[in-house]
């Protein structure tokens, strides 16, 4: 069955797509949750118009990305967290906590899932970890963790 897709599904197409799709799947999940529309010769115009749509919002949304990359490449982060006297810390530093420390340092909120972070940092010290703010952007984040 041919559904034009009124918003992002994953594994199945974009906004302003024209799909083909199992017919359950279409019937059962998409056309219900209002996720789709039955694709027709009169949807063409208005798949192209939210194609249109959605490339400028895309557009918008990377340059805004773009320019929060440049801000938080700038700066170090540091995060303050209860030590031991060898150094290692009595709990670790996740993703959560890195968020809260950009947010009050540059302004910028990000959701804790967009940071990549091979482990927990656990040990005094200066490491990197990675955030993705869009599709193809990413920024490295200096993280810099001292003892209380």
């Amino acid at each position: 069955m041919k559904v034009l897709l009124r918003s992002d599904v994953r594994g199945v197409g974009r906004r302003g797509d024209v799909v083909e799709v199992k017919s359950g799947y279409a019937r059962n999940f998409l056309l219900p949750s209002g996720a789709a529309l039955v694709a027709s010769d009169n949807t063409e115009l208005q798949a192209a118009s939210m194609r249109k749509a959605r490339d400028l919002r895309d557009s918008q949304s990377r340059e805004a990305a773009e320019t929060q990359r440049a801000v938080i490449e700038q700066q170090t982060l540091t995060v303050a967290a209860r030590a031991s006297a060898n150094g290692r810390l009595f709990g670790s530093v996740t993703e959560a906590d890195i968020v809260n420390v950009l947010r009050t340092a540059t302004g910028i909120s990000l959701d804790r899932h967009a940071i990549h972070m091979a482990e927990h940092l656990k040990e005094v010290g200066t490491s990197t970890v990675t955030a993705t703010l869009f599709d193809g952007v990413e920024a490295t984040i200096n993280v810099e963790v001292v003892a209380k």
